[in-house]
């Protein structure tokens, strides 16, 4: 998903920088060959041009250059049912192998990008894809793609399991953010403090920068330091840049982007419980009639839309909830089955929406 600031109370939103491209039309820091990709996670836009992409399984992130923009932009009244089986047929398989694991739109361009798995096991081949506003679905050639590599230090061994038996090394990239030149990586690592923000400079340096995050858990009474951030925003707190992330069952938690150092421990302001039994998917930050807002689509509690207005004041939540607390949210009832969106435009989304008939892609006014 594409990432914007918003200044809270002050109804601004920043672009994102781009950098200047080389004389062969390639993005600074990037170089052609074969990306070589385990998998296809975690989307993000940075610099005009470059795709970050989350490989969980490799332990890496790619920059991958897309090139020039389809001339058929997604619009207001976009509709694409059944993307999942046009997909599925390009690949060579079955809608049921096809696992649609993020969606970003490119800024400035209306062209939208899925990270997708074929397979539904760890060896799973990955694909980026790209949907233009007549619905056209195509491939980025990953084998002469230009792009860069970072490896992410200390992930989970590739047979390691939590207590559900489920892969931890999936978890080990769980989402991106680019901002003012970094690129913010949320995941697990290999450490007893495993709950990790790292940060790296782009153009890609040597190695990333990494902090041990923790957090109050107020449906579980608890502070935790294990269980990862599944999906986060930046923005402006009182000109203070933050990041706004949400975890499992579901408290949403801020942090200041300053005192996300390589090697440090902190601990996050928890600002709400949204419900627990549940599983935040993906969230935007938006503005309408002045006031900014989040929206944070879930597996059990539907699409969420928070207010912002008393965030600042918020009041760090540190002893256990049996509900919900914190800062107050709408839930919208006509959007069902949200499982990723992005902004599409200052007064639109782009969203993937699974329903009886499979996955389609919608684009909705923002509520």
């Amino acid at each position: 998903m594409s990432r914007y600031w918003i200044a809270f109370g002050l109804a601004a939103v920043c672009g994102l920088a781009g950098f200047a491209r080389a004389a062969n039309d390639v993005p600074q820091g990037l170089t052609a060959g074969k990306a070589d990709l385990k998998s296809a996670g975690p989307l993000a836009f940075g610099p005009k041009g470059v795709l970050f992409v989350g490989d969980p399984q490799g332990a890496a992130v790619f920059a991958l250059a897309v090139g020039e923009a389809p001339k058929a932009a997604i619009g207001a009244d976009f509709k694409a049912d059944g993307i999942d089986s046009k997909i599925a047929a390009m690949l060579g398989t079955t809608a049921a192998d096809i696992l649609i694991n993020d969606v970003a739109v490119e800024p400035g361009t209306g062209i939208a990008y899925l990270s997708v798995s074929r397979g539904r096991s760890a060896d799973a081949e990955p694909a980026i894809l790209r949907v233009d506003g007549a619905g056209n679905v195509t491939a980025l050639d990953l084998s002469r793609t230009p792009h860069a590599k970072i490896s992410i230090a200390n992930a989970p061994s590739a047979d390691l399991k939590d207590k559900r038996g489920n892969s931890l090394r999936r978890e080990s990239i769980t989402d991106l953010a680019f901002v003012d030149g970094r690129l913010f990586i949320a995941g697990l690592s290999n450490e007893e403090f495993a709950s990790k923000l790292r940060s790296v400079k782009f153009p890609f340096e040597a190695a990333d920068t990494s902090t041990s995050v923790e957090i109050y858990h107020g449906a579980h009474g608890q502070f935790e330091t294990r269980s990862p951030v599944r999906t986060f925003v930046p923005f402006l707190l009182g000109g203070e840049p933050q990041l706004l992330a949400a975890y499992q069952c579901t408290p949403l938690v801020s942090f200041p982007i300053s005192s996300l150092k390589g090697g440090e421990k902190i601990k996050g302001r928890t600002v709400a419980e949204l419900g627990n039994r549940n599983r935040p998917l993906d969230m935007i930050v938006y503005e309408k009639d002045g006031k900014a807002f989040i929206l944070l689509a879930n597996s059990a509690r539907g699409v969420m839309k928070i207010k912002t207005d008393t965030l600042a004041t918020q009041e760090g939540i540190e002893q256990k909830i049996n509900d919900t607390a914190g800062l107050p949210y709408d839930t919208i009832a006509n959007l069902q089955g949200v499982e990723q969106l992005d902004k599409l435009d200052a007064g639109h989304a782009l969203l993937l929406v699974k329903s009886d008939s499979g996955l389609g892609l919608q684009v909705v006014a923002l509520p």
